[in-house]
């Protein structure tokens, strides 16, 4: 039987929001490569408001947010009884909510701010000891309630060497490059249409470039317009253009209309597909990327719950963390669920690395 080790982040019981520190923590689950079967979820350690994973490529250590006005993030070895905590720091700014390893640097993408946090690692994975670099960026959106200043969600690495920060409140891709001291701003890689409320990105190279499209392009979901968008990427100079956007849930069948409005999260590259987590919808939508790279909606897949707050594609199925109310589901590529186990405020899905060392355990 192949199975394969998932972490789950989580948000406080109670939801995103409410005080941190109430018996949240990061859990196990053994999934069943074959079955896409889930086994029962397992605290591995407490720690407040661990709304994002991230894992060094040789498993050793993971790191995760506290998503909380005072912002830090921790560390923790991975080994076969489990997380040994190695320390915490600040994470430059209030809630973050996304972390990204970059060698012997940790960039963190702080909501609440809209602040970029630049941690240093030793080579053990410990925080330097030092205070994080922290980039700070002014602006603000149409949106009086969601836009009004900059609001970081999440950080990407560019081919070229850029860095990219995805900046909801000023709906711009906000661009940095690496120094010998950590990073420095570069200015804004692109703007999106006012009120787009950009969240998460993936870079990919079309399955058959064309001058038309570039030889990368950039899926971007848009939180507030309810939207995808993709953006021809030029490394050079360091720019995106915007080329296609679609709605993110555009096939939702009559009886199932939410009450809420769409609210596209997360999305991750499933082969010659793109899956898109929308909440209000509640459901997976499936876009099938033609040769140029540019999309096609496939499929409206509804889930059991209604907030899929974050997915992971793991062999061939999806794993998604149901916020609300609260579980970890497995769908394969048909949208049949295979598996479904309740936790709390599920936040975020992460693959373990290859190399975890708590995978190696007997009997796990």
């Amino acid at each position: 039987m192949a199975v394969r080790s998932l972490w789950i982040g989580t948000y406080p019981p109670a939801g995103i929001g409410t005080p941190p520190g109430r018996g949240e923590g990061i859990y196990r689950i053994e999934m069943d490569l074959g079955t896409g079967e889930l086994g029962r979820p397992r605290r591995v350690v407490e720690t407040p408001a661990p709304s994002f994973l991230a894992q060094r490529p040789d498993g050793a250590v993971l790191y995760a947010t506290d998503e909380s006005e005072t912002g830090r993030v921790a560390a923790f070895r991975v080994h076969d009884e489990g997380l040994e905590p190695l320390g915490t720091a600040s994470s430059g700014g209030s809630f973050p909510c996304h972390l990204l390893l970059d060698g012997d640097l940790l960039y963190v993408a702080n909501y609440g701010d809209g602040a970029l946090g630049v941690l240093h690692l030793a080579a053990d994975g410990r925080f330097v000891p030092d205070e994080p670099q922290v980039l700070r960026h002014a602006g603000a959106g149409p949106d009086a309630d969601r836009q009004e200043g900059p609001h970081a969600h999440f950080v990407a690495r560019a081919p070229g060497g850029h860095v990219l920060v995805v900046d909801l409140g000023t709906d711009q891709l906000r661009r940095y490059v690496r120094t010998s001291a950590g990073l420095e701003p570069a200015g804004v890689a692109a703007t999106l249409p006012p009120g787009t409320g950009p969240r998460h990105l993936v870079l990919a190279a079309p399955p058959a470039p064309s001058p038309a499209a570039g030889g990368v392009l950039a899926y971007l979901t848009g939180e507030l317009d309810a939207t995808v968008h993709v953006l021809a990427w030029d490394a050079a100079t360091g720019t995106a253009e915007l080329v296609q956007s679609l709605p993110a849930s555009p096939a939702v069948p009559p009886d199932r209309r939410p009450a809420a409005a769409p609210a596209p999260s997360h999305l991750e590259l499933d082969g010659r597909e793109l899956v898109v987590g929308v909440r209000g919808a509640g459901a997976l939508s499936r876009f099938t990327i033609g040769d140029d790279g540019l999309l096609t909606h496939r499929a409206h897949q509804p889930l059991p719950g209604g907030t899929p707050r974050h997915l992971a594609v793991v062999g061939d199925r999806v794993v998604v963390a149901e916020q609300v109310p609260g579980a970890v589901t497995v769908l394969d590529r048909s949208g049949a669920v295979t598996s479904s186990r309740p936790l709390a405020s599920a936040a975020c899905v992460l693959a373990a690395a290859a190399d975890d060392p708590a995978g190696r355990s007997p009997g796990r």
